[in-house]
């Protein structure tokens, strides 16, 4: 299974990591660092009825293989930046997404916009880590943590102010996010034991979301027609990779999403 194998590497890549730099040390490096501010991610997906658009960095996918084979990170985080997006995803997984953890620190000195460390996070080594990268939020996924680890890593990405993205799949997954204290749900359109995605997978979940919680929905939407009819049940933030990869013409694509077509295209 592919998650299974996933996190096995994972954990071995974890290993060798401690290994060149204990967690003690990179503890210690983490909270020596002077963060200017917090909840900068959470609050770039402010305002009431705005369409936010997290914009994710990804060279390869498990299902899609390489998506871009001309990945320049910080251009694509120019032209997502000049294009309207609030926010940036980015991938640092290696082995499956051809991630790297450098390049937040590289994006962090080329945008404005506050950047999301996507990857598969089971060790508080990573949370310091994303700190020190210079990351404004990390990616909790519900499904490959138990509870007593989705609490301790949000309460540790709160210590070194970072926002925490919990993203659910289930409505059981739901549940212990929000059992956990989450404030900003992710609703994943893809199982990620299966990799099927299904767009319309977050509407069954949205009635079990809290007012007081901000919602991203996340895989899957492709087009204004997605972003439109989830927007008339409330959502407004939307995390999207795989159709700009994809795309030709990132900054018209994202003018699509967005509903903004040309009058002559």
């Amino acid at each position: 299974m592919f998650l299974r194998e996933l996190l096995r590497h994972k954990r071995l890549e974890i290993a060798r990591e401690k290994k060149k730099c204990s967690l003690n040390e990179i503890k210690k490096q983490a909270l020596r660092q002077k963060r200017k501010k917090d909840g900068r991610f959470k609050s770039a997906l402010a305002g009431k009825g705005k369409l936010h658009l997290i914009c994710e960095l990804k060279k390869a996918s498990p299902s899609a293989g390489t998506l871009k084979s001309s990945f320049n990170p910080a251009a694509l985080a120019k032209t997502f930046e000049r294009a309207g997006a609030s926010a940036l995803s980015v991938l640092t997984e290696r082995r499956y997404f051809k991630g790297r953890p450098e390049f937040l620190t590289w994006l962090k000195r080329k945008t404005r916009l506050p950047l999301l460390r996507k990857d598969f996070i089971v060790d508080e080594y990573q949370v310091y880590e994303t700190a020190l990268l210079g990351a404004d939020a990390v990616l909790l996924i519900v499904t490959i943590l138990t509870d007593k680890e989705l609490r301790r890593l949000i309460r540790l990405a709160q210590t070194l102010k970072l926002d925490a993205l919990v993203e659910v799949h289930t409505k059981k997954e739901l549940s212990r996010a929000l059992r956990a204290k989450a404030n900003l749900i992710g609703i994943n359109n893809r199982n990620l034991r299966t990799l099927q995605v299904n767009p319309w997978n977050a509407r069954r979940l949205l009635p079990k979301v809290p007012k007081r919680a901000v919602l991203v929905v996340e895989s899957g939407i492709e087009t204004a027609g997605h972003i439109r009819a989830y927007r008339h049940l409330g959502v407004h933030n939307f995390l999207i990779g795989t159709a700009l990869m994809k795309s030709k013409n990132i900054a018209a694509k994202i003018k699509e999403l967005k509903g903004k077509t040309d009058a002559a295209g």
